[in-house]
């Protein structure tokens, strides 16, 4: 069955599930999702698109910093042992730090950080052995052995820390920010306005789904080896 097709599956099911709830409470905290499906669509003639483009922005800027930072200290730790017995320390020490504002790059830099570092260290020796044979270079190592070998871990470290980080984001447009999905909600939370909030969480999902399946697209493209 084709993705699509469980995407749309998956959601009529969801829909249903929510529409039967909604016509039980007839409450105005739960509307109808057909109204909301209303809403969402005249939003989008409004002010939704700037709010989104603004998440969507501070994901990947997150994602950015996250792998430019993460990415060459894992590899450092991952090949290197007394680095890692000195970095390792500061990681696991400031890891729990709250930092509510950078939380999304915190978070991403973290998991990528380890996810890579555990990745190198699980190269088999051989690799590295079969390559420098034939003469190749600290580059050509990097290149041909490292960067493949941790490429798919890193892509789905990144998958699975982007969908937290989405959840994060809500938390952090709510402080102190004026633009982006999360502050969207809010807004309309603290005008009752349930119509408008729930369909800044659907919208909220639908950027989910979206960072989410160009994660997976470019996994499939970059480690076709994968499925050989």
């Amino acid at each position: 069955m084709r993705r699509w097709v469980r995407y749309l599956l998956t959601a009529a099911v969801l829909i249903l599930l929510w529409e039967l709830v909604a016509l039980v409470l007839q409450n105005e905290a739960l509307p109808e999702p057909w109204r909301v499906v209303i809403q969402f669509f005249a939003l989008l003639a409004a002010d939704l698109p700037m709010h989104f483009g603004v998440s969507v922005y501070r994901v990947a800027a997150a994602v950015v910093f996250a792998v430019a930072a993460g990415l060459p200290l894992g590899l450092l730790m991952g090949r290197l042992p007394k680095a890692d017995a000195y970095m390792a320390p500061a990681v696991y020490l400031t890891y729990p730090i709250p930092k509510i504002v950078l939380l999304p790059i915190i978070l991403l830099f973290f998991q990528i950080l380890v996810t890579v570092r555990d990745a190198v260290r699980g190269i088999d020796e051989e690799y590295f052995l079969s390559v420098r044979s034939l003469n190749a270079g600290g580059w050509d190592v990097l290149r041909h052995v490292v960067l493949p070998a941790t490429l798919a871990e890193l892509l789905t470290a990144l998958r699975i820390s982007v969908g937290t980080s989405v959840a994060v984001l809500f938390f952090v447009e709510t402080i102190g920010a004026r633009r982006g999905l999360g502050y969207f909600i809010q807004d309309a939370w603290a005008r009752v306005n349930y119509q408008e909030m729930y369909a800044g969480i659907l919208a909220m999902s639908l950027l989910g789904v979206v960072l989410y399946e160009v994660l997976e697209q470019a996994e499939k493209r970059a480690c076709r080896w994968k499925r050989v």
